[in-house]
Formats: structure tokens, sequence, C-alpha cells
């Protein structure tokens, strides 16, 4: 899996690139410290994944994400931040980010960007236990069937939402793995949404 760093303070992208290469089959392609680099770093190397810090001087993490998404639509972009921000969890959700967890859980680094390369999104358990309220004031809520979902389509994506796999909403609704991979796939079409995490955002700002 090849990985690029960005992260304004030396210590820590340092600190990241040992842990990274640690672990076999890991390789760190380039390290930079700001928002500019990041994009020009990922241009250059069209890493599996763009590791970056939020908060940095000039151009934010966020800002060159979403740079990075526009060129690159299928970039899988994993913030790693001290901050568990509201509105950096809404903007980091909203842009496509693929996960988003706490510096200061450095033994979730590796699992972590081991999901987002499978394609799986991450959001640590602080961040988890935010989106409920993160959401709850943001738009006027109308009844599911407006947006054309139908029933069951609404339970799986209130599933999705609380942050179950397929395998474990297939198993709360006593249907086949493939059936509810057919059913976001549908879902999503329907919405016209990228993937679940932003499922996830829609649920919560239209429909509770």
């Amino acid at each position: 899996m090849k990985i690029v760093i960005v992260d304004d303070d030396v210590l820590v992208s340092s600190s990241l690139k040992t842990i990274i290469e640690a672990n076999e089959g890991f390789e760190v392609l380039a390290v930079g410290s700001s928002g500019e680099e990041g994009i020009n770093l990922y241009k250059a190397h069209q890493p599996d994944i763009l590791l970056m810090d939020i908060r940095m001087g000039g151009m934010s993490g966020l800002e060159a994400a979403e740079e990075v998404l526009n060129s690159y639509p299928k970039a899988k972009i994993l913030f790693l931040t001290t901050f568990a921000d509201d509105e950096y969890i809404i903007t980091a959700l909203k842009i496509g980010a693929k996960g988003y967890i706490l510096k200061q859980h450095y033994n979730s680094i590796i699992p972590a960007l081991n999901a987002v390369y499978s394609g799986q999104n991450v959001f640590g358990e602080e961040i988890i236990n935010k989106l409920p309220s993160v959401m709850s004031n943001k738009t006027s809520k109308k009844d599911y069937h407006d947006y054309g979902i139908l029933e069951k389509e609404f339970e799986i994506i209130s599933l999705v939402s609380k942050g179950l796999s397929n395998k474990e909403i297939a198993k709360e609704l006593f249907l086949s793995e493939g059936t509810v991979r057919n059913y976001i796939s549908i879902i999503l079409e329907k919405l016209e949404l990228r993937d679940r995490t932003q499922l996830a955002i829609f649920y919560f700002n239209h429909l509770v």
C-alpha cells in the first residue's frame, strides 16, 4: 500500500512514517507539510491513500482534499487530526473524505489505513458519537417517501447511519449480504450520492 503523508509538524510526520513503514506491505512515497504540498504530492504520486492533517498554515487539509477530490474523485483521503471540531467533521464528510481519526490514537492508524484501502469509511468512536448532534440542526426534515425511498430502503439507510457493515445489516434484517449491497447501490443512485458516508449525512440532514 502506497501512502503520502502531509502534516506541518515534522515530528508527527516522521513518527507516522516510522509507524507505517514498520508494517509489511506499506510504503510512504513522500511527506509534505502543507495543503499545497499535499495537492502536488498527490498529483505526482497518486498514492493509494493520502494521510493528511487538517489544520496547517496556509491552505488547510480540508481545502487541499477538496481540490484533490475535484480532480481525482476516486482519491482516498484519511484525515488524522488533533481536533474533533464539529465543522471540521461536517466538511470532511461532505467533501468525500474516507476517514477522520484522532492523532492521539496511534494504534488505530494501520487498521484505519487497511480499512480505507479496502473501500470502507473509517471514523473514530468520538466522531461517530458526535454525528447525530452535529447533523441534527441542519435542514427541515421530510418523510422518506418524498425522496422515492421504500420502507426497506429506509431501514437500511438508518442502519448505515449507525455505522453497521453490510454483513451486520444483513444479519439485522434477515437478508443476504449481496442483497444489502444491491439495496445500497440502488439507494445511492436514487439519491445521487457517492458513498455510504454521504448517505449517513443525508439521513441525519433530511430524514431524522
